[in-house]
C-alpha cells in the first residue's frame, strides 16, 4: 500500500513551543516499521515556521507574512536536518521536496513532481515534502499543508492519506466546549453538513483548523483515496490504522482512483494532434500494459507542450489511446523510433525512458472513442 502521512505542527510539538523529539521519533519508527512490511510512505510535514521560531530563540510573533517566511526560511534546513539524524536510527534515507498548490496545478511541474517523487520510492527513498513557506503566500496564511496532502496523495496515487492532528478527529460537536460531543468514526461522503461540524483554526503554533482537513478530505476522497483524521499521540497509530484498525474519522473514496485519474489526464486532452505508432507498440500498449516507448513511435502530427495529453494512434488510425506526454511535440518528433538509451545524445538531455507512462495513460475500448 502506498501511504501519505501529514503531520501537523501541534503533533510535531506535542502541545509545546518546541519541536518535540520524542514524538517525532516514535512517528519516525512507526513510518519505518510500515516500510519493513512492504508499505511505501510519503511524509508530508508542517513545522518549518515553528523550527525557524524555536531557532532563533522564541522572537515576538508579528502578524506579517514577511516574518513568517523569514522564520521559514530558518527553519526548513533545520527541520530536514531533525527529520534525517530521527530516520537514521532505522536506516531509512530521506528526501526533501518543496512544493506548493502552484506546483501541482501546472501540468510539466506536475510531472517533474510525480517523476522524482515515484523514483525516491523505487530506490527506497521516503520522500519528506514540506510547503514551500519560504516564497509561497497562501499556503501560510490559510494552513494548506492539509490541502498540500491530498494534492500530494493524488500525485503519487496513494490508495490512503492520514492526517494527524492534536485532535482525535471529526466530532459532531467542539470537544473543547462540548463534553457531550461524539466522534464521528466513518464520514460516507463529504458535504454541507460535514463542513458544518469544522470549528475554526487552531492554535498559534500551527495555521490549520478542522476546516482545511475537510477540504482535504474532500479532494482526497474525489480521487479515490481513503483518508483519515486522527491524534498524531495516540499509540501507534499509524501501525494500526494500516492494519485496519477503527481509529480516528475515516473518510470513504466516491469513486476510484482510476476514474479520478483517468478524468483527470483527459482533461488537457490536445485536439489534432496524435502519435502514430507500430503494430508492436499497440499490442505492448493494449495487451501487455507497457508504457510508449521511442523505438514504436512511427509519426508525430500536431504541436504540444510537455505535461499535455496526446492521442495514441495505431497503424489503422483508430485511436488506442491517450497519456500525459513526457516530451514536447518537437522532441518526439526526434527521438521517434530511437532507442531509449539513445534519447539523451538525440536531445542533450532526458525526461526519462518512456514517452508516455503507462501510469500517466488511459486506454480506450471502441465505446469510449
Amino acid at each position: 500500500m502506498r501511504i501519505v502521512v501529514k503531520l501537523g505542527t501541534s503533533v510535531l510539538t506535542d502541545g509545546t513551543d518546541r519541536l518535540h523529539r520524542p514524538r517525532m521519533v516514535d512517528l519516525a519508527r512507526q513510518m519505518a516499521q510500515l516500510r519493513d512490511v512492504g508499505h511505501e510512505v510519503v511524509l508530508v510535514s508542517s513545522g518549518a515556521v515553528l523550527a525557524g521560531w524555536e531557532r532563533l530563540g522564541f522572537p515576538k510573533r508579528r502578524r506579517e507574512l514577511t516574518h513568517k517566511q523569514a522564520l521559514a526560511a530558518v527553519g526548513q534546513g533545520r527541520l530536514m536536518h531533525i527529520y534525517g539524524q530521527l530516520f537514521e536510527i532505522y536506516d531509512v534515507p530521506v528526501a526533501q521536496t518543496l512544493l506548493t498548490r502552484a506546483d501541482l496545478r501546472d501540468r510539466v511541474r506536475y510531472l517533474n513532481a510525480r517523476a522524482t517523487l515515484l523514483t525516491c520510492l523505487e530506490i527506497g527513498v521516503l520522500p519528506i515534502i514540506n510547503e514551500n513557506d519560504a516564497v509561497a503566500v497562501d499556503e501560510i496564511r490559510v494552513g494548506d499543508n492539509d490541502t498540500l496532502s491530498a494534492l500530494v496523495a493524488n500525485l503519487v496515487d496513494a490508495q490512503l492519506l492520514v492526517i494527524l492532528s492534536d485532535i482525535a478527529g471529526l466530532y459532531s460537536a467542539d470537544p473543547r466546549h462540548n463534553p457531550e460531543a461524539t466522534l464521528i468514526d466513518d464520514v460516507a461522503a463529504v458535504n454541507e453538513q460535514v463542513y458544518a461540524l469544522a470549528g475554526a483554526a487552531g492554535s498559534h503554533r500551527g495555521t490549520g483548523g478542522m476546516f482545511t482537513k475537510i477540504q482535504a478530505a474532500e479532494l482526497a476522497t474525489r480521487a479515490g483515496t481513503t483518508m483519515v483524521i486522527a491524534a498524531g499521540n495516540e499509540p501507534n497509530v499509524l501501525v494500526r490504522l494500516v492494519a485496519g484498525e477503527s481509529v480516528g474519522t475515516r473518510f470513504r473514496p466516491v469513486s476510484t482512483r482510476l476514474e479520478s485519474r483517468k478524468r483527470w489526464i483527459m482533461a488537457e486532452r490536445v485536439r489534432q494532434a496524435h502519435i502514430a505508432v507500430d503494430a508492436g507498440a499497440v499490442q505492448a500498449l493494449t495487451q501487455q500494459g507497457r508504457s510508449l516507448l521511442p523505438a514504436g513511435i512511427v509519426a508525430v502530427e500536431g504541436e504540444w507542450r510537455r505535461g499535455q495529453t496526446v492521442a495514441i494512434v495505431a497503424p489503422d488510425g483508430q485511436t488506442i489511446a491517450c497519456g500525459l506526454c513526457q516530451y514536447a511535440a518537437h522532441e518526439v518528433a526526434q527521438i521517434k523510433g530511437s532507442r531509449t538509451s539513445d534519447i539523451e545524445s538525440i536531445l542533450g538531455y532526458s525526461y526519462g525512458a518512456e514517452v508516455i507512462h503507462r501510469d500517466d495513460m488511459v486506454a480506450f475500448v471502441k465505446d469510449e472513442l
